[in-house]
């Protein structure tokens, strides 16, 4: 993987072991070489995790709608930053430009894209694996969630296994580097009338 977008916070939460996290992916990126896509902002989880990859000259791209471009948000050290309309523009543009997806705590925002990325993946319109970085059990609740809809046959056993799941970094990028897309067995094509 090349690049990987990244969702996540533009808050930093009250335990300190969520910026410890989004450090330390920052710096498995800048390692090997892999460039971020993410929110444009300098705040939060997304403001630390950019200043990371940033201090040690590896690749930053931002994509923030307008709306968001704002100086307090913005983060003016990302070079190459991509000023869309909507926020669901700026999901499009975030898909051409990544090869996976890894989702970090953060709030509702976070949680849209997440399941947008699922969703794309479960469709078979993208075939790229989607990581959540489950740190300090923060998804435990929404990992419940997805189980609870296999049970009651809102998601398929196959269609949960789209998200992969690591509790470290090392542990979520080794499961993600491995990832195999799903067959397609076949696609049905309706037109709604």
């Amino acid at each position: 993987m090349k690049r990987i977008v990244v969702f996540c916070g533009s808050s930093l939460g009250f335990n300190a072991v969520y910026k410890d996290a989004a450090i330390e992916l920052g710096n498995y990126f800048a390692k090997h070489n892999m460039g971020l896509v993410y929110g444009g902002g300098k705040i939060g989880m997304m403001g630390i995790l950019a200043d990371t990859i940033l201090a040690k000259k590896g690749e930053v791209i931002g994509v923030i709608p307008k709306l968001l471009e704002k100086e307090e948000v913005v983060h003016a050290g990302v070079e190459e930053m991509i000023v869309c309309k909507k926020m669901s523009e700026r999901k499009v543009i975030m898909s051409k430009l990544i090869d996976g997806y890894i989702t970090l705590p953060g709030g509702f925002g976070t949680l849209d894209e997440l399941f947008e990325a699922l969703t794309l993946n479960q469709l078979h319109i993208e075939q790229k694996p989607v990581g959540l970085l489950n740190i300090n059990g923060f998804f435990d609740a929404i990992l419940a969630q997805i189980d609870k809809m296999v049970v009651e046959g809102y998601v398929k056993e196959a269609n949960k296994k789209l998200l992969i799941v690591g509790n470290s970094v090392d542990d979520l990028m080794q499961k993600m580097n491995a990832y195999q897309p799903q067959k397609v067995s076949h696609v049905i094509n309706k037109v709604v009338q």
